[in-house]
């Protein structure tokens, strides 16, 4: 779908108003999944600051079980199934490691039948306890990979979830491997990390053989990646990868470990990355994902691509997607909806062909009275191509509009897409044109757009925004005097550092947890994040350059010039962009009297409760009425 201003429709009459509460209502149907089996389904819904894990039993759906994951000071990071009767639970906190800020994680595990939550990892302080590589299909035991402060290697321990809680060392730690991986019988067959700028690759055949170095591969050697998704099957030495083909596309390919090279074709797409890989038991490939203007599973099982095809027949919402399946193929969970409708949950009994209804995403709103985003593109000023999506209001004429710049988060490797976005979605209500360019560095368009972005943070990224406003501004849609940038994370930084580089283009920037100073969260990063994912990180944002360059792209560092109203917003729980990051913001423009604060206490990087997304939203439109009102 492509639009363009002469192309655009309205409505004959404005849509009502729709409340700030209707779109901060928080669903917990999103974070769904079948047990095992497919009798139960938990999910997570945090209610007065404290994260819980509901259990319901699908037949009737009525609730068995609840259980407080998080509250205070830590944070649930995800859970899963172990086995039918035990939920697995990662939890965080911010801590100190001799002086440095440190994210410390941990294990816990709830069991169903005898509603016990206990710790599910080793005695002692434990950096980074989460790190599962391998469940017991009868929820009888889990491997985890272990690394007790930010400098030791971690060993792999052997974790009982049940009354005997007696650990054992099934792999010590070895020099220079950060990340270990098992195969689908629970053999630990591969470690992998960096060591003198090299990605060092230790593998083993079989169990009872000695690992072995496969592998020295330099950081600038794209081979790194493949690495990075081992999926390994018990008794061979082949297994699965996502790499770039001579398509210049990302497919999915057999791999063989003991070698590094990469094989046969799987499945490609010819003008979209694959996203994912999905595996059966047997560890043989059942689906891929990728996200075209909105995500395609392609379905290499035969039954399970049957269902989806009846699937997409039988519901009338525009796009259907199987969220989780129990593994004997009883039951799924559906979602059902598309860029205009948050849409709903359903219950597919396979055994019956029932589909009951579980429940709406967004119940009080009503998809006639949202706006239809539409995909576009536009040449950014040296000739490269920027895809992006424009959401126009209903009942207003698409001329002269006051333009909301709406930057996605990340920024690497992530990219909008044609979904339904609360954020777009509140905005367009009020009023506004809303552009969400893909700018460079984005993912999912093929390594050379990301590649584009590599050490262009606040550069030419950020020309891909300014240019994003020129196209609108020549459509016609967008009023040149009246446009402002929004964002979140990354976006946050996009949008404080469009009007500090930029004033004479820009009304005003709101932030929520948004980056200020770069050198500080470069600092902060190499604590939290893997060791992996830190060289990575650093790699995509530096770039060539110094790390002192980034003052010069650093809001905070520019902080005492800023001239255009900002609304800075943050929550001081952040673990992701720490809330330290708006203080020194705060700080830096304080004398200007452009600030308009928002500290919400004991919120993270993302909204956890409503009330704190209804805060945002509020202050936000308040913020935009008054510096940059649509009517």
């Amino acid at each position: 779908d492509t639009i363009t201003a002469a192309a655009a429709t309205e409505l004959e009459a404005k849509p009502p108003i729709i409340a700030t509460e209707a779109f901060a209502d928080r669903s917990i149907f999103g974070s769904a999944r079948l047990s095992p089996n497919g009798d139960k389904m938990a999910m997570h819904a945090t209610v007065g600051g404290k994260t819980n894990i509901l259990i319901y039993r699908v037949v009737d759906q009525q609730l068995l079980r609840r259980v407080v994951a998080a509250e205070g000071d830590t944070e649930l990071e995800w859970f899963r199934w172990a086995g039918d009767d035990k939920i697995l639970l990662s939890v965080s906190s911010q801590g100190k490691y001799f002086g440095d800020e440190v994210r410390y994680t941990r294990l816990f595990a709830f069991d169903i039948n005898t509603v016990e939550l206990f710790y599910a990892g080793t005695k002692g302080n434990i950096v980074e306890g989460d790190d599962v590589i391998f469940v017991a299909e009868d929820g009888s035991y889990i491997l985890l990979s272990v690394q007790r402060t930010p400098y030791d290697w971690p060993q792999v321990v052997k974790i009982p979830l049940s009354s005997e809680r007696k650990t054992t060392v099934i792999e010590r730690s070895k020099d220079s491997v950060w990340e270990w991986h098992a195969d689908n019988e629970g053999q630990v067959r591969l470690g992998t990390g960096w060591k003198n700028r090299k990605l060092r690759v230790f593998y083993r055949s079989k169990p009872g053989d000695k690992l072995k170095l496969v592998d020295k591969i330099k950081r600038d050697d794209e081979r790194t990646r493949y690495w990075n998704v081992a999926r390994i099957t018990a008794g061979s030495d082949q297994g699965y990868v996502l790499t770039e083909g001579d398509d210049k596309r990302v497919g999915l390919y057999k791999f063989d470990y003991t070698t590094g090279e990469v094989g046969e074709l799987v499945y490609h797409n010819k003008d979209w990355d694959l996203d994912r890989a999905y595996f059966g038991r047997d560890g043989e490939p059942i689906a891929v994902d990728y996200t075209a203007e909105r995500g395609k599973t392609v379905w290499f099982d035969d039954e399970l691509k049957r269902w989806a095809g009846m699937l997409d027949k039988a519901m009338p919402e525009e796009e259907v997607a199987i969220v989780s399946r129990a593994q004997n193929n009883s039951r799924m969970l559906v979602w059902g909806g598309g860029p205009a409708d948050p849409g709903g949950m359903y219950i597919l009994d396979m055994k019956s062909k029932k589909l009951d209804v579980f429940g709406d995403y967004r119940p009080s709103i009503v998809p006639e009275h949202l706006a239809r985003p539409k995909a576009i593109n536009y040449t950014a000023r040296d000739g490269v191509t920027i895809p992006g999506y424009l959401t126009l209001p209903h009942g207003r004429k698409a001329k002269n509009l006051p333009l909301i710049i709406l930057p996605h988060g990340g920024p690497y490797g992530i990219r909008d897409t044609l979904r339904y976005d609360d954020e777009v979605q509140l905005l367009a209500n009020r009023g506004y044109a809303v552009l969400q360019p893909n700018y460079r560095g984005s993912g999912g368009y093929g390594d050379e757009l990301f590649e584009l972005g590599r050490g262009q943070i606040g550069r030419k990224m950020q020309d891909d925004l300014d240019d994003a406003m020129d196209w609108a501004v020549a459509e016609g849609f967008a009023d040149k005097s009246r446009v402002c940038v929004v964002g979140g994370s990354y976006g946050g930084y996009a949008a404080l550092w469009a009007v500090t580089r930029n004033p004479e283009r820009y009304r005003c920037a709101a932030s929520w947890a948004g980056v200020t100073d770069w050198r500080n969260m470069l600092k902060y990063d190499r604590r939290y994040l893997s060791r992996s994912t830190n060289k990575r990180w650093r790699s995509e944002v530096l770039g060539e350059a110094e790390i002192k360059t980034l003052d010069e792209v650093s809001p905070m560092r520019l902080g005492a010039t800023l001239s255009r109203p900002v609304l800075l917003a943050h929550g001081d729980k952040d673990a992701r962009v720490p809330f330290k990051q708006f203080k020194q913001m705060r700080d830096a423009a304080e004398d200007t009297g452009q600030l308009t604060l928002l500290h919400i206490e004991g919120e993270g990087h993302s909204f956890s409760e409503k009330e704190n997304e209804k805060a945002w939203y509020d202050a936000l439109i308040a913020f935009l009425a008054k510096h940059n009102p649509a009517d």
